[in-house]
């Protein structure tokens, strides 16, 4: 069975590219979500096996949303999205239980070379 995988961010073009990247290689793209809030009612929702999230995003940020999936699922897997410069907050991403991160502008391979290592 092909691994579920939510896809967060508030840019529509990048979701648009992550499923791209996610589709080609034989995975499914379950849900999307464009900010935290959404992202944890879509986790409730489909239970996906990993998560792709944005780190910078209205309503709830992803580091945020991070926290309240990790309260409802300990073995949540998330992989951080951020743009260049945001480094403080990848670590405060890792600290809160994400499992890596990839940095936009997303390069196809470490895409899914973060996803492989995340689901072993």
């Amino acid at each position: 069975m092909a691994n579920r995988i939510l896809v967060v961010d508030d840019a529509a073009f990048m979701r648009m590219m992550i499923r791209d990247i996610l589709t080609k290689n034989g995975y499914e793209v379950v849900g999307e979500a464009q900010d935290g809030a959404q992202a944890v009612e879509k986790f409730k929702e489909f239970k996906p096996d990993l998560i792709t999230m944005d780190i910078t995003m209205p309503e709830m940020d992803g580091i945020a949303a991070l926290k309240e999936i990790k309260k409802l699922d300990g073995n949540a897997k998330v992989i951080m999205c951020s743009a260049m410069g945001q480094q403080a907050m990848v670590i405060d991403a890792i600290q809160a239980g994400a499992k890596d991160f990839i940095v936009k502008p997303f390069q196809a391979d470490r895409v899914i070379e973060a996803i492989k290592k995340t689901l072993g």
